[in-house]
């Protein structure tokens, strides 16, 4: 594997090929770098319980939790 960083002049750009890889499938990436360390700047992710905090009233909440332990206590039965 070949890896290297460019400043190119002009728009274009004259690439030698090592023999090694004459008649092998390759690939030829261009970004800029800059580029790369804006998508790091993105948001992380968040988990879903900060997502959806306070989207239900906390008596939704507990009539929720009721409803999945009575859930659960019915397969438990099984």
């Amino acid at each position: 594997m070949i890896k290297t960083i460019a400043v190119p002049k002009k728009n274009n750009y004259n690439l030698v090929i090592p023999n090694k890889y004459i008649g092998k499938k390759i690939e030829i990436l261009f970004y800029a770098i800059d580029e790369l360390t804006e998508q790091n700047d993105l948001p992380k992710k968040i988990k879903l319980s900060e997502k959806y905090k306070g989207s239900i009233s906390k008596e939704q909440g507990e009539d929720l939790k009721k409803h999945i332990n009575h859930m659960r206590s019915d397969w438990s039965d099984i």
